[in-house]
């Protein structure tokens, strides 16, 4: 399976996105993308990397190959650069465990143009391009909105991440506040709050 990683941050910090490909011979390929609230480009890097692994596994993968423009990112999951920053320890981490899970994995740095589509993914997701925007469920008679299992997917990884990163060290990094801010905006987005 060959995957295709982009994460980015406008800002940086700033509102931030992940986005993936997953492609495999003779399958279709397999895309996601989501928003994240305000965070650093190397975390929805990292991010990106860490789910599109995760998906890899469900789908049964054994080989992968992954792509990312983000040469930090490659340099560090080849062994060649160090983890320095302490926000990106916990997701470095995560994603050297799933990369056992893998008969083989191999990390390739490409140019930005090489990674096209996974680019424009994560754009949408930043701009919120109307064609992959869900419209909030309205509600009739004060019941609350039908659950979106993308929602779930999103919010559930949000706390995996947290609790992965607490579990490694210092509870109080990231901050739960911090935490509680990227939950909030991925029910905003997905129009189960109010803005």
């Amino acid at each position: 399976m060959t995957i295709y990683t982009d994460g980015a941050a406008r800002g940086n910090p700033g509102p931030a996105a992940f986005a993936y490909v997953l492609k495999q011979e003779g399958k279709p390929d397999v895309e996601a993308h989501g928003k994240l609230g305000d965070t650093t480009n190397n975390v929805a890097e990292y991010t990106a990397l860490v789910r599109a692994l995760e998906h890899a596994r469900k789908l049964g993968a054994r080989r992968v190959r992954v792509h990312s423009d983000s040469e930090l990112m490659v340099r560090q999951m080849q062994g060649r650069y160090k983890v320095k920053n302490e926000g990106l320890l916990a997701l470095f981490e995560q994603a050297r465990e799933l990369a056992t899970d893998f008969e083989h994995v191999a990390f390739e740095h490409v140019r930005r143009e090489a990674n096209g589509r996974a680019d424009r993914l994560c754009n949408e997701a930043l701009d919120g391009d109307a064609a992959h925007r869900k419209k909030p469920a309205k509600s009739a008679k004060g019941k609350a909105p039908l659950r979106n299992d993308q929602v779930d997917d999103q919010a559930v990884q949000c706390l995996r991440t947290m609790a992965y990163a607490w579990s490694r060290g210092n509870p109080h990094e990231p901050k739960p506040e911090a935490v509680w801010e990227q939950l909030w905006s991925i029910l905003e987005e997905a129009g189960v709050l109010r803005k």
